[in-house]
């Protein structure tokens, strides 16, 4: 049986507050088990530093909800997404964020598993 006060309503919209170009992206987990984690993150120009890649032990869902960005591959690769592209990026596929909007910024929902 639910508590009246267990049950929290969010909304994956609202923002109450924007990283700074210098700051990293807001990465919040809205579920976390062992074998799968549900999370929301928000890019304001945010982009992987050039020298990094992203290698990931695990496979990654992941659609934009909201802005554009541009991902690119090791292979030299680019994608350019806008609101409700989404995509699978298997685990140990190398890749980078090299734009993401201001405005509106970006609202990603990604799972990992």
């Amino acid at each position: 049986m639910f508590q009246e006060n267990s049950l929290n309503i969010n909304n994956i919209f609202q923002i109450t507050s924007l990283p700074e170009k210098n700051q990293t992206e807001i990465f919040e987990k809205i579920i976390s088990s062992p074998n799968i984690v549900i999370e929301r993150i928000i890019s304001n120009g945010q982009i992987t530093p050039e020298d990094q890649w992203y290698d990931q032990e695990t496979d990654e869902w992941v659609i934009l909800l909201q802005g554009e960005a541009i991902l690119n591959y090791e292979d030299g690769s680019n994608l350019k997404l806008t609101k409700g592209d989404y995509l699978l990026i298997p685990n140990h596929v190398k890749h980078r964020v090299n734009y993401t909007s201001k405005n509106p910024p970006c609202i990603w929902l990604a799972i990992h598993f």
